[in-house]
């Protein structure tokens, strides 16, 4: 679904209608802290456009795709944690662990991961 829902929490957050720690924006997408963060860097990469999800996106998307991806290692790097690593986490559908349904990257560092993942 490519329209504006009107309870979306993150287009409110990419319009600047909600609040939210932004440490990235552009006119496509915008990175900003989570709310309920896992570990100390974990930061969000959201497109502006509302897509539900990982599912909705077609080849014209591949553009958007690369965009979200390097503003994504972008954050990494101004955090800190390119070095050591992070993880880059994309949850797909509600068995995904989806929870908000608009497009997400999560980028997950400063601390080692936790396996196994699943």
């Amino acid at each position: 679904m490519r329209n504006h829902l009107i309870g979306c929490i993150f287009c409110k957050i990419a319009q600047g209608i909600a609040p939210a720690k932004i440490l990235y924006q552009d006119d496509q997408v915008t990175a900003f802290r989570d709310s309920h963060p896992v570990a100390p860097t974990h930061i969000l990469v959201v497109p502006n456009q509302h897509i539900d999800s990982l599912n909705e996106l077609t080849f014209a998307d591949d553009a958007l795709a690369g965009h979200l991806l390097n503003v994504a290692r972008q954050v990494a790097q101004q955090e800190g944690v390119d070095q050591d690593g992070y993880r880059l986490i994309i949850n797909t559908g509600i068995d995904g662990g989806q929870t908000i349904f608009h497009l997400h990257i999560h980028v997950i560092g400063g601390q080692r991961v936790r396996f196994p993942m699943g």
